[in-house]
Protein backbone atom coordinates (compact mmCIF):
# COMPACT_ATOMS: atom_id res chain seq x y z
CA UNK A 1 0.00 0.00 0.00
CA UNK A 2 1.43 3.42 -0.77
CA UNK A 3 0.05 7.15 -0.26
CA UNK A 4 1.12 10.25 -1.77
CA UNK A 5 0.44 13.85 -0.56
CA UNK A 6 1.38 17.22 -1.87
CA UNK A 7 5.20 16.80 -1.11
CA UNK A 8 5.59 12.97 0.27
CA UNK A 9 4.98 9.99 -0.42
CA UNK A 10 4.70 6.63 1.78
CA UNK A 11 4.58 3.09 1.66
CA UNK A 12 3.75 0.60 4.45
CA UNK A 13 4.34 -3.32 4.46
CA UNK A 14 4.36 -6.30 7.36
CA UNK A 15 7.79 -7.65 6.99
CA UNK A 16 8.06 -11.33 8.96
CA UNK A 17 11.03 -10.18 10.69
CA UNK A 18 11.79 -8.69 14.37
CA UNK A 19 12.06 -5.22 14.31
CA UNK A 20 15.55 -5.54 15.33
CA UNK A 21 16.58 -7.08 12.44
CA UNK A 22 14.33 -5.09 10.11
CA UNK A 23 16.26 -2.18 11.84
CA UNK A 24 19.39 -3.59 11.17
CA UNK A 25 19.15 -4.19 7.90
CA UNK A 26 18.38 -0.63 7.30
CA UNK A 27 20.93 0.52 10.01
CA UNK A 28 23.59 -1.31 7.13
CA UNK A 29 24.65 1.09 4.24
CA UNK A 30 25.94 -2.07 2.32
CA UNK A 31 22.76 -3.59 2.01
CA UNK A 32 20.91 -0.24 0.27
CA UNK A 33 21.67 -0.68 -3.24
CA UNK A 34 19.53 -4.38 -2.87
CA UNK A 35 16.79 -2.54 -1.14
CA UNK A 36 16.60 0.00 -3.81
CA UNK A 37 13.52 -0.24 -6.04
CA UNK A 38 15.14 2.21 -8.81
CA UNK A 39 18.60 0.87 -9.14
CA UNK A 40 20.42 3.99 -9.32
CA UNK A 41 21.86 2.65 -5.72
CA UNK A 42 24.72 1.16 -6.70
CA UNK A 43 27.75 0.96 -3.72
CA UNK A 44 28.28 1.95 -0.32
CA UNK A 45 31.41 4.02 -0.43
CA UNK A 46 31.12 4.05 3.49
CA UNK A 47 29.88 0.96 5.12
CA UNK A 48 30.18 1.37 8.64
CA UNK A 49 26.86 0.73 10.65
CA UNK A 50 24.60 3.76 10.89
CA UNK A 51 24.95 4.41 14.64
CA UNK A 52 24.54 8.11 15.52
CA UNK A 53 22.28 11.32 14.21
CA UNK A 54 24.56 13.67 12.14
CA UNK A 55 26.70 10.52 10.85
CA UNK A 56 27.67 10.93 7.40
CA UNK A 57 27.70 7.98 4.47
CA UNK A 58 27.99 8.23 0.64
CA UNK A 59 26.96 6.18 -1.85
CA UNK A 60 27.46 5.59 -5.36
CA UNK A 61 24.75 6.14 -7.56
CA UNK A 62 23.61 5.81 -11.42
CA UNK A 63 21.16 7.70 -13.35
CA UNK A 64 20.95 7.93 -17.10
CA UNK A 65 20.17 12.05 -16.67
CA UNK A 66 23.45 12.14 -14.74
CA UNK A 67 26.82 13.38 -16.95
CA UNK A 68 27.80 10.32 -17.42
CA UNK A 69 25.64 8.51 -15.48
CA UNK A 70 27.36 7.68 -11.89
CA UNK A 71 27.68 10.24 -9.52
CA UNK A 72 28.13 10.46 -5.66
CA UNK A 73 25.47 11.09 -3.01
CA UNK A 74 26.23 12.04 0.54
CA UNK A 75 23.35 11.02 3.41
CA UNK A 76 23.33 12.47 7.01
CA UNK A 77 21.67 10.25 9.58
CA UNK A 78 18.49 12.92 10.85
CA UNK A 79 16.37 9.91 12.36
CA UNK A 80 17.84 7.02 14.74
CA UNK A 81 15.90 5.51 17.73
CA UNK A 82 16.59 1.59 17.06
CA UNK A 83 14.48 -0.56 16.60
CA UNK A 84 12.13 1.54 15.97
CA UNK A 85 12.71 4.58 13.14
CA UNK A 86 15.76 5.62 10.78
CA UNK A 87 16.05 7.90 8.82
CA UNK A 88 18.50 10.25 5.92
CA UNK A 89 18.35 13.51 4.18
CA UNK A 90 19.96 13.54 0.62
CA UNK A 91 22.56 16.09 -0.96
CA UNK A 92 26.00 16.42 -2.10
CA UNK A 93 29.56 16.51 -0.66
CA UNK A 94 31.24 19.74 -2.99
CA UNK A 95 34.87 19.93 -3.42
CA UNK A 96 35.81 21.58 -0.25
CA UNK A 97 34.43 18.91 2.13
CA UNK A 98 31.01 20.78 2.64
CA UNK A 99 27.79 18.93 2.65
CA UNK A 100 24.91 20.74 0.45
CA UNK A 101 21.27 18.66 1.25
CA UNK A 102 18.88 19.41 -1.22
CA UNK A 103 15.73 19.10 0.77
CA UNK A 104 14.55 15.64 0.81
CA UNK A 105 14.82 12.92 2.83
CA UNK A 106 14.14 9.30 3.22
CA UNK A 107 12.58 7.57 7.10
CA UNK A 108 11.67 4.03 7.65
CA UNK A 109 9.28 3.62 11.09
CA UNK A 110 9.05 0.48 12.25
CA UNK A 111 6.10 -1.06 14.54
CA UNK A 112 6.47 -4.08 16.30
CA UNK A 113 3.84 -6.35 15.67
CA UNK A 114 4.93 -9.29 17.83
CA UNK A 115 8.74 -11.06 18.32
CA UNK A 116 8.53 -11.94 14.77
CA UNK A 117 6.42 -9.59 12.50
CA UNK A 118 7.37 -5.59 11.83
CA UNK A 119 5.16 -3.13 10.29
CA UNK A 120 7.59 -0.67 8.56
CA UNK A 121 6.35 2.62 6.55
CA UNK A 122 9.21 3.59 4.50
CA UNK A 123 8.20 7.87 3.81
CA UNK A 124 9.98 10.12 0.97
CA UNK A 125 9.64 14.17 2.04
CA UNK A 126 10.19 16.69 -0.51
CA UNK A 127 9.05 19.52 1.50
CA UNK A 128 12.13 21.00 2.03
CA UNK A 129 13.03 21.32 -1.59
CA UNK A 130 13.74 24.83 -2.47
CA UNK A 131 11.93 26.02 -5.48
CA UNK A 132 15.18 26.98 -7.64
CA UNK A 133 15.59 22.73 -7.29
CA UNK A 134 11.70 22.15 -8.07
CA UNK A 135 12.04 23.70 -11.31
CA UNK A 136 14.40 21.21 -12.46
CA UNK A 137 13.55 17.70 -11.21
CA UNK A 138 10.17 16.63 -10.48
CA UNK A 139 9.01 15.37 -7.31
CA UNK A 140 8.96 12.10 -6.67
CA UNK A 141 11.53 11.75 -9.17
CA UNK A 142 10.82 8.07 -9.41
CA UNK A 143 7.23 6.42 -10.12
CA UNK A 144 4.52 5.58 -7.11
CA UNK A 145 5.97 1.71 -6.75
CA UNK A 146 9.35 2.89 -6.18
CA UNK A 147 8.87 2.73 -2.07
CA UNK A 148 6.37 -0.38 -2.38
CA UNK A 149 9.53 -1.95 -4.41
CA UNK A 150 12.09 -0.47 -1.76
CA UNK A 151 10.02 -2.14 1.36
CA UNK A 152 9.57 -5.58 -0.54
CA UNK A 153 13.16 -5.75 -1.03
CA UNK A 154 13.85 -5.07 2.20
CA UNK A 155 11.39 -7.58 3.63
CA UNK A 156 13.57 -9.95 1.56
CA UNK A 157 16.57 -9.39 3.11
CA UNK A 158 15.26 -8.85 6.62
CA UNK A 159 13.24 -12.59 6.44
CA UNK A 160 15.83 -14.08 5.03
CA UNK A 161 18.66 -13.11 7.92
CA UNK A 162 15.97 -13.80 10.53
CA UNK A 163 15.98 -17.56 9.17
CA UNK A 164 19.23 -17.35 9.23
CA UNK A 165 20.84 -18.95 12.69
CA UNK A 166 24.22 -17.49 12.31
CA UNK A 167 22.94 -13.85 12.00
CA UNK A 168 20.95 -14.30 15.48
CA UNK A 169 22.80 -12.82 18.23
Amino acid sequence: MHTAHRENVTATLIVAAPAARVFAVLADPTTHSAIDGTGWVQDAADRAPLTEVGQVFRMDMYHPRQVNGYYKVANQVHVLDPPRAIGWRTGEEKDDGHLEFGGWSWSYELVPLGPSETEVTLVYDWSAVPQHIRDHIGFPPFGPDHLTNSLQHLAELAEATADDPTTQG
